[in-house]
């Protein structure tokens, strides 16, 4: 069992060295020269025990919220919070084909309790104004109850998902150096044994 979880921990890390920015990468890219000498701040891209909960925050944000660039909102958005960029580009990676409809059907869900729609009378005067004033597509879809709803439920979702994120990957940070300071405590020990 060891082995196994050795093993995909290890095809997960080789997954994200494929796959996730390098400070390189963003060099050459021609989009962001403008940009370049704050993008390419050593300390954006430097994991440290405040800069990943906040990139894993804005990259809960970033991939529930834009539905497109998610990892260029999430690399833009790390600046003026000084966020790990990697790690707010790997978390966007939450909504994907298969995540993306059950988030949805749950933010909808979620806002419509919020938003107490069942309770809606069909004489409501305000609901009716606004179905009469609804003369165009968009604004019919704006107005219909879906919209609101599922716009509120993925607010919620997005505050409850990078909240959760940001204090789990504290929690992580901290047990991960505590892990480290056990082992390198302990082999002192044996080593003053010798």
């Amino acid at each position: 069992m060891a082995t196994r979880q050795a093993s995909i921990r290890r095809r997960f890390v080789d997954w994200c060295r494929r796959n996730l920015p390098t400070r390189e990468s963003m060099e050459q890219s021609r989009l962001l020269r403008p940009v370049a000498h704050r993008v390419l701040a050593p300390e954006l891209w430097r994991p440290t025990r405040r800069s990943v909960p906040r990139g894993v925050a804005l990259g809960m944000v970033t991939g529930i919220l834009f539905p497109v660039a998610q990892i260029g909102f999430s690399a833009l958005l790390a600046l003026p919070s000084r966020a790990n960029i990697p790690a707010a580009a790997l978390t966007t990676f939450v909504t994907n084909p298969f995540t993306t409809p059950p988030l949805w059907v749950a933010a909808y869900y979620i806002g419509k309790w919020t938003l107490h729609l069942d309770e809606a009378l069909p004489g409501d005067p305000v609901r009716n104004a606004a179905h009469d004033a609804a003369n165009s597509s968009w604004m019919q879809w704006l107005m219909s109850d879906a919209a609101p709803a599922t716009a509120l439920g993925l607010l919620i979702v997005t505050a409850v998902l990078s909240i959760s994120g940001y204090g789990l990957s504290a929690l992580g940070w901290r047990l991960w150096i505590a892990r480290k300071w056990r082992n390198r405590h302990g082999r002192n020990e044996i080593d003053e044994a010798y």
